[in-house]
């Protein structure tokens, strides 16, 4: 057995090096130069060796196989060949340059799969240029498999399958061509033509990959997490590969992002996606189609997308296509999952912080469904984040800061929240051209973390004390749901028409009762804070189409209508109105873009517009974009793109100083809040090779009718009638930046490294001429990712470095007492975001292994143990300030330190 170990080790790491400086030839053009002799798995070893040829094959049954054949001079696809038709199978050379050698006699899961799967055909063809159509699906679920590759071998041409996993591949070749079908978590598959197979309705079953290596196999596959296609600044994910990446407790899909490049990594605080100098309320997220406005679950730490519930992701980091409007900075979009439609099947997670169940049940031949619910409970890694918000903790020691700061005071505080997502799916499929579905996502959280601090007698005797008993209660979340009828009305033309709903709801509480005791023992109370409510709700119509003209030309069209209804009120101590905005109103639009390409696809031009009449304004907004990619060779590409966009509903920040700024949505009303604009322009260059990619993107984002709202500037003496509305300030501003990437795709040891050189900066004149770093500014940022996989383990770490976030400090403070006989503090603010936080870095690890059922053929699950912040790095978050009797007490509030987790992962099927 050690020897079996050993030479398997040996061959994999020759064949790798022979894979890495790209010694793999195809078999007609492969001679063998000398006499082969031992068993079939020995004679195909030796040629590896020789020749750099990958093979694929089950050793057990080749070694059964003695050969006494001349192999001097000869080529070595008319030797397999031979070899083949004695062994009764068949071999082909996938997208990946491996030579797959497989039993004709295995059974196939459809008639139509084993045609496609093995080369059978090998006459002249019959027909020319001609179109083929279908759909790829997951050969284990039956489910459509979005955004897969369908390229033509030995061309540059090809396509990618569309959200319900539809391809029209225009002037193939021949109706004896190959086509090979890629998609991420997924083995490359390809389809062998003949004149017989059915063009118009080619429905491909694609096998997911796992992460086990088997012993009696030579085998080479691609073993990634992320997906760059031919999108410009695209990154595709799929929730399959989620658990080979360390994680705090979940398995994150908006985590993930946050490790790829041009997405900020440093904010542990929220599971929104700075993109390129963006903030998460730019990002448009869409789920099945509808609106999410909010993603966080526990202070931010997780995301409110259940993983079992989704089955691919595609972020857009700018330059985004027409079809997409409402956002200045990216475009989430991901795609849920329709349900096992062969089997019913049932599966969880358990983790250290929450339990996670769903079921797929199929009902006859066209309905699916999917199931999914996640909960939390009091565990330890729950414990451990309301740890954060306990100041006694040594990290969370108050510091001097402005007028004298008392250290070593006592701070507690008692925290009891949870969290649940709810996901549904129903897909109903009346004929092979038409899919409905109903979607519905709701992510809530129940937060209570209230604090009570107490500040001793100075000298310990006799002298004045304070205290401070506060409440922060907050409940928020995202019902939406949606219903879609989709149709490929021809081989050329699909569309899907869509109605939505989403509601975003937060409901906050924080107050408290502060009390000080003079050196008479005589008590005054003094009782303020704020109470908030943010109802947003959004029901939206879009019918979206595609027309597939020719191999070289695509256009896409489509009509939208928004109708948003948006309420905020904040007030203080439960009696002073600050602001109280009921906003309504509509958005109409439509979109028309094309696709274009010419010198043998060499260069892809993609023109598009989308208008909308926004009626608050009452006025038409225009937004022109333009991309194209130019292919130089097999392997460079060069990138551009350029675009306007709009955004009607913005999440303001309302700076708070002492207590840390909120966000809240209202809409735009080109009076308090303009309507916000970005120009994007985006300019790269790609090298990738099937093992490699490495890519530089350069970016640029102008910025218009940024607003923010803020009370520090209010004099005191106005307290009682000034009008607070006048407290929005508008502001320009400007993102640019530069992203290298280095990825490898193939092998046991997969990953990539990032660096981010960037900057984020606005301009307010309210704080004065000069443009400062924005809150989300992070001047460098460098990943590094690598999986290494062996047999059923998968072994990951990732570690990041980032430039610290700016922030605004105070310089003093005082209390004033109003009318009513409260006290309202103030400070005297620095210069806005003129510091930095310490910067931020930590490392990350997993092990995973793979479950089987008890034959050893069938995945049946995972076990996961992570480590989240291995070197226990003490990352500050924010900082929180309490001014008592004009003192100003600065807290940090410190990301998790050195987190360990275990999850468990069952399925069915």
């Amino acid at each position: 057995m050690t020897q079996i170990v050993k030479k398997i080790a040996v061959t994999s790491l020759i064949i790798y090096m022979f894979q890495l400086i790209g010694f793999t030839q195809s078999p007609e053009k492969t001679v063998l130069d000398k006499q082969y002799y031992g068993t079939l798995d020995q004679v195909l070893d030796r040629i590896s060796l020789d020749k750099g040829i990958l093979f694929s094959y089950n050793k057990r049954k080749l070694s059964q196989i003695q050969l006494a054949d001349n192999t001097e001079n000869q080529t070595l696809d008319k030797l397999l060949d031979k070899w083949c038709k004695v062994s009764k199978m068949e071999w082909y050379q996938n997208a990946d340059r491996i030579i797959n050698i497989v039993g004709v006699n295995r059974t196939p899961r459809s008639a139509a799969a084993k045609a496609e799967a093995v080369k059978t055909y090998s006459g002249a063809p019959k027909k020319f240029n001609i179109l083929i159509s279908g759909k790829i699906v997951d050969s284990e679920t039956g489910e459509a498999v979005p955004y897969a590759s369908v390229i033509i071998a030995g061309t540059t041409r090809g396509t990618q399958t569309n959200q319900d996993g539809y391809f029209t591949l225009q002037n193939v070749p021949t109706d004896t061509s190959t086509v090979f079908v890629s998609s991420i978590g997924y083995k490359t598959a390809s389809i062998f033509l003949t004149p017989d197979l059915p063009k118009t309705k080619l429905d491909v079953q694609i096998e997911p990959s796992t992460i086990e290596m088997d012993e009696v196999e030579v085998k080479a596959q691609r073993n990634t997490v992320m997906n760059t296609n031919d999108k410009i600044s695209t990154i595709q994910i799929t929730p399959r590969k989620l658990a080979e990446l360390p994680n705090i407790g979940e398995k994150d899909i908006l985590r993930a992002f946050q490790l790829m490049p041009g997405v900020s990594g440093a904010n542990e605080g929220t599971s929104g996606l700075f993109v390129r100098g963006g903030t998460p309320d730019q990002n448009l997220i869409l789920y099945d189609g509808f609106t999410v406005y909010h993603v966080d679950h526990l202070y931010g730490f997780f995301s409110a997308f259940n993983s079992n519930a989704v089955k691919d992701v595609q972020l857009y980091k700018g330059g985004f296509e027409s079809k997409y409007a409402g956002r200045l900075s990216s475009v989430t979009d991901i795609t849920g999952k329709d349900g096992n439609s062969k089997d019913f099947n049932i599966g969880g997670d358990l983790s250290l912080l929450s339990a996670n169940i769903y079921a797929e049940l199929p009902v006859g031949d066209k309905f699916t469904s999917l199931f999914a619910f996640r909960k939390s409970y009091k565990g330890p890694i729950y414990n451990k984040i309301f740890d954060q918000f306990n100041t006694e903790n040594e990290t969370a020691m108050p510091q001097a800061v402005g007028r004298g700061l008392k250290s070593g005071n006592n701070f507690a505080a008692k925290v009891s929240s949870y969290f649940y997502d709810l996901n549904s799916k129903l897909t109903y499929r009346p004929s092979d051209k038409d899919v409905v579905s109903f979607s519905l996502f709701n992510g809530t959280d129940n937060l209570d973390n209230s604090v009570k601090i107490d500040v001793p007698a100075s000298g310990g005797g006799m002298g004045r004390s304070m205290g401070s008993d506060n409440s922060d209660l907050t409940e928020y979340g995202n019902l939406g749901t949606s219903l879609k009828w989709s149709r490929r009305w021809n081989e050329k033309i699909y569309g899907n028409t869509l109605i939505s709903y989403s509601n975003y709801y937060s409901n906050r509480d924080r107050s408290s009762n502060r009390t000080t005791t003079d050196e008479d023992g005589v008590e005054t109370i003094v009782k303020i804070g704020t109470l908030e409510n943010n109802d947003l709700k959004d029901f939206s119509f879009r019918s979206d189409y595609t027309f597939d003209v020719s191999s070289k030309s695509q256009i896409g069209f489509g009509l939208k209508a928004t109708n948003y209804n948006i309420d905020y009120t904040y007030s203080q101590n439960d009696t002073s109105t600050i602001l109280n905005i009921a906003n309504k109103g509509n958005l109409m639009g439509g979109y028309l873009q094309s696709k274009f390409k010419f010198l043998d696809n060499k260069l892809t031009i993609t023109p598009g517009v989308h208008s909308t009449f926004y009626d608050i304004t009452k006025k038409f907004y225009a937004e022109p974009r333009l991309s194209a990619t130019y292919g130089i060779n097999d392997k460079i590409k060069l990138i551009g793109a350029w675009g306007t966009y709009y955004q009607f509903a913005n999440r303001i920040t309302r700076e708070d100083i002492l207590a840390g700024s909120s966000d809240f949505w209202i809409l735009s009303d080109d009076q308090k809040v303009p309507v916000s604009k970005a120009i994007h322009y985006i300019t790269g260059i790609n090298y990738e090779t099937p093992d490699y990619l490495f890519s530089v993107e350069a970016y640029y984002k102008q910025l218009t009718g940024l607003s923010e709202y803020s009370l520090r500037f209010e004099p005191a003496r106005r307290m009682q009638t000034v009008n607070y509305e006048q407290n929005f300030f508008t502001g320009n501003g400007f993102a640019r930046g530069i992203e290298f990437l280095a990825q490898k795709k193939f092998g046991n040891l997969t990953g990539w490294v990032s660096y981010t050189l960037a900057q984020a900066r606005n301009q307010f004149d309210v704080y004065g001429q000069d443009y400062f770093p924005a809150a989300q500014d992070v001047t460098n940022e460098f990943k590094a990712i690598g999986i290494y996989k062996w047999r059923k383990w998968s072994l990951a770490a990732t570690w990041i470095f980032a430039t610290g976030r700016p922030y605004t400090a105070p310089e003093g403070g005082y209390n004033i007492t109003l009318l009513d006989g409260t006290e309202k503090s103030f400070i005297t603010a620095g210069t806005k975001n003129s510091r930095r936080l310490d910067d931020y870095h930590r490392l990350d690890f997993s092990v995973n292994y793979l479950l089987k059922s008890v034959d050893q053929k069938t995945e049946r699950g995972n076990i996961s143990f992570s480590l989240f912040n291995v070197y226990d790095r003490k990352n500050t978050w924010y900082k929180e300030y309490q001014i008592l009797d004009s003192e100003i007490i600065s807290i940090d509030k410190q990301f998790l330190g050195i987190t360990p987790n275990v999850t468990v992962t069952l399925k069915l099927k």
